[in-house]
């Protein structure tokens, strides 16, 4: 199955429908006047439709276990066509496509499998999703210009030369992937951060973020050099990039991350590992660029 431990969770949903049709106006009466011999074939096929979706990963081998919030399942009639829509909901780090897909076709074999008798003209088309909701389908904002950023090393093992930088690069690619340019990188000491950040805000960056600088010892000063210059602090962002770590691993809870805005640019103080900048990265992006859509309205 795919990695999705990078993901992060949020609400999910697809509809998705089957359309099975009939060979006489016989069957459709039957149907809904509850006659066929096998049963109520809206309740059975229903009841088939919640268990596909609740059974969906025991069935295709890449899907992932997932919990199953919510499951409707609805059926109209037109002529010979019974339309059968299937949507399903979840709170969880992956969609659920395949789930109302899976769940839209086993409600249209029951009810193949329960008018067969009389009826021997049935057939089973357009599986399909129509819609889905959730996760970085959701994230489309566009903006007239491509957003730029600009990152600041402040590790102190790095500025030594006693550590490899890699935590700026994982940051960089991780911006890319979003499409936001990185145009300015610089490896900093503690006493220009301040310059370099309010230089990079009067050039109109729209992002500015700081890894390093931001651990316990008396030389991390990051975040104190950084609060004071915050016109909003956004308690948000560091908040969810420490549940993020903290479902990670228990170290998380020592983090001082900090975000907020200094006038229209956004200011990121992250942690200076590789692994702690990756890591918050992952658990802010992309949802963090809807500051953007907003700030241009």
């Amino acid at each position: 199955m795919i990695n999705i431990t990078h993901k992060s969770t949020t609400l999910r949903k697809a509809i998705a429908q089957a359309i099975v049709q009939v060979s006489s106006q016989y069957t459709i009466e039957a149907m809904v006047e509850r006659k066929v011999p096998k049963g109520d074939v809206f309740e059975m096929a229903k009841t088939a439709g919640l268990f596909a979706a609740k059974r969906t990963s025991d069935m295709i081998p890449d899907c992932h276990p997932l919990p199953i919030e919510f499951t409707a399942v609805r059926f109209e009639v037109n002529g010979l066509e019974i339309r059968v829509e299937v949507e399903v909901h979840t709170i969880y780090k992956t969609g659920v496509e395949v789930e109302a897909m899976h769940a839209a076709s086993v409600v249209a074999l029951t009810m193949y499998d329960m008018l067969k008798p009389i009826d021997k003209g049935i057939s089973i088309r357009e599986i399909k999703l129509l819609e889905k909701q959730g996760g970085k389908s959701d994230q489309k904002d566009l903006f007239a210009q491509a957003l730029r950023a600009g990152v600041v090393i402040c590790s102190m093992p790095v500025l030594s030369g006693k550590k490899q930088e890699n935590a700026g690069q994982r940051i960089k690619e991780k911006l890319a992937r979003h499409k936001v340019e990185v145009i300015e990188y610089a490896l900093t000491p503690t006493d220009e951060i301040k310059s370099r950040v309010l230089a990079w805000v009067e050039k109109g960056l729209d992002m500015v973020i700081l890894s390093g600088g931001s651990g316990l010892t008396q030389k991390d000063q990051t975040p104190e050099i950084i609060q004071p210059l915050l016109d909003k602090e956004i308690t948000g962002i560091a908040a969810a990039i420490q549940q993020y770590g903290l479902s990670r691993t228990p170290h998380a809870m020592i983090s001082r991350t900090l975000a907020g805005m200094i006038g229209e640019t956004l200011v990121l103080v992250l942690p200076g590992s590789s692994r702690g900048a990756e890591e918050s990265m992952d658990a802010i992006f992309p949802g963090v660029l809807h500051i953007f859509k907003g700030l241009g309205e």
